[in-house]
This record gives structure tokens, sequence and C-alpha cells, in this order.
């Protein structure tokens, strides 16, 4: 008798990755021979600079490839912490770090160390991906913000505010945010900061594009006097430093969270790889010149993509102020049959062979997620097909 295979419940709350999903449609069509243009990718196409991975190869010739300590080990941590001293101000200490196999993996540890079962956590929209299915998994209820590119993807801490009950758990901020390059002022973000100690709630502050900003000097809600214990930085190495595939992200926080953290960790992912770390190490030790070359062309591709989309009739587009995103609102090809983002993507994809990301992974449904962290060439070749594709429907 074959056995009935009953799967937990809590698997159904959470959803496949929908930009994973585009990678592996656009794979699948690659690989029969479909000539694609994708723009769904949420990586640099720079590679990994010379020194990084130089430190690699000398930690497999060292014999580096054992286990380290579960949270990494003391020298990244110090590294890490003095890192985010430097850039942005802040105290932290190696018993406050969380080094993480990527920051997806510090995000998912938060959750499951801080949420119980009906806790609120107030998200903005859009959203990257994973926060909404993370919140789901550990039991918690997802409430929403709005906002628009009629105010560049913004929100205040009024808007906050509003959304906040006592069953709010965590306000989760990320800017600049993925998908829409929205940017919060330093005012703004500072009020909503001073809300959440008010109200006693925690903020966690998703710093993974904090370094790539078009118009403003990065800065970290978590440099305020006393912000260190109502704040958790979820951080990553993946798009300051090319590093994708080496996946190394780390937390901050109160140490009683930290420690927390650890322990799930311990029983799933272990450490992070051996080697990792100690090109994480001189990531963060070395020379920083690799970061404002990055940010120089990925201005320049925002001004293209921006200027190149403008032109086509009736799309909307709020200009990007950070992160390497665009979010356009495509809603003026909703014709012959498409009604949302997500078959406009698909049919995207089928006929005019451009991969973009339907804006309801986010929590939009008028707009895709376009990936200018490709070549000028690639970018070209994609708008003129985006153009035509919604011209000719």
């Amino acid at each position: 008798m074959t056995a009935t295979l009953n799967l937990a419940h809590r698997i159904s709350l959470i959803s496949e990755s929908s930009t994973m999903k585009v990678a592996a449609d656009a794979d699948k069509l690659r690989r029969e021979g479909v000539d694609i243009v994708d723009f769904g990718a949420g990586e640099p196409d720079f590679p990994t600079p010379d020194n990084i991975k130089k430190a690699a190869i000398a930690a497999i010739e060292a014999n580096f490839t054992k286990y380290t300590p579960t949270g990494g080990t003391v020298e990244i941590k110090q590294a890490i912490c003095a890192r985010h001293h430097d850039d942005y101000g802040t105290s932290y200490t190696p018993a406050e770090c969380l080094v993480t196999v990527g920051g997806k993996h510090a995000i998912f540890n938060l959750m499951q160390a801080l949420i119980e079962d009906g806790d609120e956590v107030v998200i903005p929209v859009p959203y990257w991906v994973t926060y909404k299915d993370v919140v789901n998994y550990a039991g918690g209820k997802c409430v929403f913000v709005e906002s628009d590119e009629a105010n560049g993807f913004t929100y205040t801490a009024e808007d906050i505010a509003r959304k906040i009950t006592n069953k709010t758990k965590l306000i989760i901020i990320n800017s600049p945010c993925n998908p829409s390059g929205g940017v919060l002022s330093r005012e703004d973000f500072e009020k909503i900061y001073h809300l959440a100690v008010k109200r006693g709630v925690q903020l966690m502050t998703d710093e993974c594009y904090c370094r790539f900003l078009y118009d403003s000097e990065p800065f970290s809600i978590a440099a305020l006097p006393g912000a260190k214990e109502n704040v958790v930085i979820a951080g990553s190495l993946s798009k300051t430093y090319a590093m994708t595939g080496w996946r190394v992200g780390f937390a901050l926080a109160p140490k009683p969270l930290i420690d927390a953290m650890l322990k799930l960790q311990s029983h799933t992912t272990s450490n992070p790889t051996s080697i990792s770390q100690k090109a994480a190490i001189e990531a963060l030790r070395g020379p920083q010149d690799s970061i404002p070359i990055m940010l120089a062309e990925y201005r320049k591709r925002r001004d293209f993509v921006v200027q190149r989309l403008r032109a086509i009739p009736g799309v909307k587009i709020a200009e990007p102020r950070g992160a390497f995103y665009a979010y356009p609102n495509i809603s003026v090809g909703f014709r012959n049959g498409i009604t949302s983002a997500l078959q406009f993507s698909e049919k995207l994809l089928s006929e005019a062979h451009v991969a973009v990301v339907p804006g309801e992974a986010f929590g939009t449904t008028e707009h895709v997620r376009i990936s200018y962290a490709t070549s000028m060439k690639e970018l070209e070749r994609g708008l003129d097909r985006i153009d035509r594709f919604i011209r000719e429907r």
C-alpha cells in the first residue's frame, strides 16, 4: 500500500519565490534556444572583486574548510561591526552580531525567533517578496501600508501609525526599497523609529541596498542614540560587493535576540561557509573602491531606463532613488485579455521574450520590476521589445 503524503499545513502558508520562478521560466526558454532578455535577476552583473576572490582561494589553500562557530567566526563578526561603525557610526559588538547564509536567512531567523501566532507585522507596499511569506510561515499577520508612484513609493510615520494595534510586534522598513527604488528621508525614518519606540514595537531595517543611493548619503537608523535596543538590522554582502553566490548575510540586534536566532541556526544551516567568511572579511576590511564604480554605472543605467520607459505612451515610472530596479506602472498595456501585471509578464516573456517580475509578487497589480543590473546593450534590446509589446497590443 502506498503511504498517503500529508504535507504540514505551514508549508501551504508560503509560496514559491516569484523572482526564482521568473528566473526558472526564462532559463527554460533560453535552453530551448529562445533569445531572452532577462530583467528578472536581482543581482549585480559585476564580477566579485579580485581581492575578495583571492582571499577565498587563500582560505582553500590554507585548508580553512572545516566547521566554524555556528554564528560565524569572531573575526568576521568584528569585521562586520567595524565596517558598520565606519560607514554609519554604530557601535555593535560581536555578541550582537549573527552571520547567516545570506540576508534572507537573517530575516527568516528573526521571524522565527520573534513572531508568534497572531502577532502583526507592519510592512509598506511594495515589499520584497520574502517578507510576507516568512511572516506567514511564523504564524504572524501582515498589515500593509500602501504607497504609489505618485509619492515615489515613500510613506510617513503617520501612515505607519494608522496600522499599529496592540498586536503589532514588528515594523519592517526596506530603504532603498526592492522593488521600487524608493528611499525614505532621514527625517521620515527617524520619525518612524521614534513611533516604534513609543509604541513598544521592534523595527527591522533591511539594509541590503543601503550603499546604493543616488541622491543622498547612506545612513543607518541604528546610529541614533539608544537605537540598538529597538532596532534589528538585516544586512548582506551580496549586492554591495557583488557576492550573491557566496551567501553571506548578517543580523545586528540586541544580544538576547541574537542568541535566540543563533539557537535556531544551530539546528538548520549550522555555520555559514568557512571559505565565504574569509572572502567576506576581505570584502569588509579591504578596498571599498568597487562600490562607487558600481553605483556610477547603475546611475547611468537608471537614467536611461527611466527616460526610455517615460517615452512609452501611458507608462508611469517614479524615478528610483536607490537600489537597481525600476518599477513602472504598465497598466496601459492591459488590453486584449491582459488584466493584471502577472498576465502582462507572462505574455511579455512568451511573446516578446523579456523576463520581468510581476507586481503581484510585491503587493501591487499594475507594476512590473525591471532589474537594470545588466548591460546597456541588454537594456536597450529589452526596453525596445517592451515598447513594441505595449504599442502593438
